[in-house]
Formats: structure tokens, C-alpha cells, sequence
């Protein structure tokens, strides 16, 4: 038990060395003397990146605890379609009125982040209660539900104007450099309470893991204990997607890694590895994308790519097992 702590321990405070480091490197790499400036440009991202990494962890750490299955995202209860669909929805109807909204962007992101929360957890309230609390009902609907919305998305934007579609383009790839300073404070403050109960349930989590049986038998109401996880995760992602933009792989390639370096089952030191994981995944490539690709690239393209990949090639160890 002690040489098991000794090893969390080493591993949690080697991956917070490798976060803190990369941090360091991003803020300072090419500053050429103008600190001040560049410090208050990249800092505000590196907010971004910890209030995204941390909430796509804990919600989607959470999610595979519930749904047993360690190849779902959050994203499948088609929280991303929705915000696709919001956007379009907003540039078909205002074009470009849109740009005025920008001094409004606190009540955009409102907007956004009370939309996602209330179908999303209206759809798992009423099939949770409908569906006798069947999980994989739920994952189903979400994932036709998800395809409805792309669908829909998709209509209204070969209705739209091509120079307003061009500028919708933009708007749909997950953008660090976009983030304003309020919505990280009005984020950051939901994300502490979201994250804080995620934390405090930790052990919940564990016995939970051991599947439905076992928690009922170890006293855990399963059905209350999963409809308010399955709210809290819908609110750290649609924090996440209403700040940046839709990050669909980053949480499964964080979780898979997470699993497989540390081997360990302990929510609370899950939680804690898998945040600086995606925080290290998040600088490095924004740091890549900046002084490597030149801009030539986003943030998600890079992130889908790598993510597609490594989902086969986990689906193919998976199946030869």
C-alpha cells in the first residue's frame, strides 16, 4: 500500500512538472522582450486550456464510470450537435448582426450554456424516468438525436448566404484565441462547483465502478446518484463547448491515456491525472499549432486527427483481445 502511494504520487508529480513546464515554454517562447503583452495574451489561453482540460476530464472520467464503457464521451448525448445547431441557428437568422453581439458575449455564452444544460438534461430526466432508467436508451437517443441536430444544422446552412457561411465556419472549430476574460471568470466559478462535487462523490464513483449491483448493495440510490451525474456532466461540457468550441476526441484520447498510464481505479487520482494530462495535450498543441504550423491549422483539427487515430487502433486492441 505505501510503495502504491510512493507510485501516485511520483507519477501525479511528474505530470505536473511536464504541465507546469510546457506552461513556462508557451508563455515565454518567442516573447522577443514584450512580456507584458505576451504574457496577457497567452495567459488569458492558458486559463482556457485548464478550464477546458479540467472539465473535459472530471465530465468525461465520469461519464465512462456510469456507462461502463470506456470507448463514450459525453459528446454522445449530442451536446455538440446542439451547439453547431445553436450557431447556425444564430448566423442563418442575424448574419451579420452577429458581430454586434461580440460586446455581448456574456449573454451569448449564457444563452449557449443554459440551451445545452436544459435539453440535455430534460432528455436524460425524461428517458432516465421513461425508460426505467435504461442507460443504453439513453446513449441510443442521444446519438440519434445527435444526428437530428447535424441534420438540421446542415439544412439551414445551404440556406444561408456563402459569406455568412464562411464566417460560420469559424465559429464552429474549437478557438483558444477567442476566449474572453469575463466568460473565464463566469466559467471558471461553474466549473469550481461542478468539479468540487465530482471530487466529493469520488468514492461514490468508485463503488459505482463496480457496477449497479454493488452500489445498490453498498446503500447508493444508483438512479438519483446517475441522474445527477449525468446533469453535472452536461454542464462541465456544455461550459467547456461554449467557450472554446467543440473538442470532440480530446476526452477520450485524456481518459484512454489516463487508464493506461496510471492503472489506477481511484476516481480522485483519476481526476487529478487526467486534468494535467489534457492540460499538457491542450498547451502542446496550441504551442504546435503557433510556432510550428504557423496558424496553418486549429487546435481541434489536430485534436480530431490524433483522436480518430488512436480510436481505431483502440477498437482493433479491443478486438484482438
Amino acid at each position: 500500500m505505501k510503495q502504491k502511494m510512493k507510485s501516485r504520487v511520483f507519477l501525479l508529480g511528474t505530470l505536473f512538472f511536464v504541465a507546469v513546464a510546457i506552461m513556462l515554454i508557451y508563455l515565454t517562447y518567442h516573447t522577443y522582450g514584450n512580456w507584458e503583452f505576451a504574457l496577457a495574451l497567452r495567459g488569458k489561453k492558458i486559463l482556457g486550456f485548464i478550464i477546458v482540460g479540467v472539465a473535459i476530464s472530471f465530465s468525461t472520467i465520469t461519464f465512462q464510470t456510469v456507462t461502463h464503457s470506456h470507448f463514450l464521451t459525453p459528446n454522445i448525448l449530442g451536446i455538440d450537435a446542439l451547439y453547431l445547431l445553436i450557431q447556425t441557428i444564430l448566423f442563418y437568422s442575424f448574419g451579420q448582426v452577429m458581430y454586434q453581439l461580440y460586446p455581448y458575449k456574456l449573454l451569448v455564452f449564457a444563452v449557449n450554456v443554459l440551451i445545452m444544460v436544459i435539453m440535455s438534461t430534460s432528455l436524460i430526466s425524461f428517458l432516465l424516468k421513461k425508460g426505467g432508467h435504461n442507460l443504453f436508451l439513453l446513449l441510443m437517443i442521444g446519438m440519434i438525436l445527435g444526428s437530428f441536430l447535424t441534420s438540421l444544422s446542415t439544412f439551414f446552412q445551404v440556406l444561408m448566404d456563402p459569406n455568412e457561411f464562411d464566417k460560420l465556419q469559424g465559429a464552429l472549430f474549437a478557438s483558444f484565441s477567442k476566449v474572453e476574460v469575463d466568460l473565464l471568470a463566469v466559467s471558471g466559478l461553474l466549473l469550481i462547483l461542478g468539479v468540487s462535487y465530482l471530487f466529493r462523490m469520488s468514492a461514490h464513483l468508485d463503488v459505482l465502478h463496480l457496477g449497479q449491483d454493488h452500489g445498490i448493495n453498498l446503500g447508493i440510490n444508483v438512479p438519483v446518484f446517475q441522474k445527477k451525474l449525468l446533469i453535472v456532466v452536461s454542464v462541465l461540457v456544455a461550459i467547456s463547448t461554449a467557450l472554446v468550441g467543440p473538442v470532440t476526441f480530446l476526452g477520450f484520447i485524456v481518459s484512454n491515456v489516463t487508464y493506461s498510464f496510471m492503472k489506477e481505479y481511484q476516481h480522485k487520482y483519476l481526476f487529478i491525472g487526467s486534468s494535467l494530462i489534457s492540460l499538457i495535450l491542450l498547451v502542446g498543441g496550441q504551442f504546435m499549432v503557433e510556432h510550428v504550423f504557423h496558424w496553418n491549422t486549429t487546435i481541434s483539427v489536430m485534436i480530431e486527427f490524433v483522436g480518430g487515430i488512436y480510436f481505431i487502433w483502440k477498437t482493433y486492441q479491443k478486438g484482438s483481445q
